[in-house]
């Protein structure tokens, strides 16, 4: 159960940075933000996490990398405190501890998988529709800097996800995501680099 509850943490994490990129609702200035930010087929760069669980005092600090592919899906790869992989396309999210497979989720039997992955993939997609049907938001543009708040119309990806706040210029920079079990987690994106030399080779063949 904890490693599909990490599962779930970090695809959210992963589909929260990307939904800055087509942001999907009315009050969103959609049209200026999509303007100002740059569409790369491939985007890697850091991110450093920290989570502040309800009752612990102290918060969980992560640090890793990640990866972005168009139309591919999403790496995560966490080096610290513990080194660990987690891989997310349109069929499944699978978890790697070193190079073996320590988990894998199948969309077609995980309702929480396809939940997350139907998302993460209208993103990719461009596909508004199907956005703006599973979100309500809020956002505004300040100079060459934008922020955005996302909450899920439906209570499965509430459950999931819990609502979103990103804020951003050309890539995003921060995502906060307050779950509904009142933990909060925080993401900060750095040295953020594109094109095909921005993944590793060891990077490149997870894909």
């Amino acid at each position: 159960m904890n490693k599909i509850k990490y599962a779930i943490a970090a695809g959210a994490s992963a589909l929260a940075m990307l939904a800055a990129l087509n942001p999907v609702h009315a009050a969103i200035p959609a049209a200026k933000i999509q303007a100002m930010l740059a569409k790369p087929a491939v985007m890697c760069g850091r991110f450093d996490q920290t989570k502040n669980l309800a009752g612990m005092k102290k918060p969980l600090a992560a640090e890793g990398r990640f990866c972005v592919v168009a139309g591919k899906g999403i790496l995560w790869r966490t080096l610290k405190p513990f080194p660990s992989t987690l891989r997310l396309t349109r069929d499944e999210i699978v978890n790697y501890q070193g190079d073996r497979v320590a988990m894998r989720l199948d969309a077609k039997t995980e309702p929480t998988v396809r939940v997350i992955n139907n998302v993460l993939f209208s993103l990719l997609a461009g596909d508004l529709g199907q956005l703006d049907s599973l979100f309500e938001g809020d956002g505004s543009v300040d100079g060459g800097s934008w922020n955005v708040a996302l909450k899920p119309r439906q209570a499965a990806l509430e459950k999931a996800i819990g609502t979103i706040r990103l804020e951003g210029g050309s890539y995003v920079k921060s995502i906060v995501m307050n779950e509904a079990s009142g933990d909060r987690t925080s993401i900060v994106f750095s040295a953020i680099q594109t094109g095909d030399g921005a993944m590793t080779k060891e990077e490149a063949a997870l894909f």
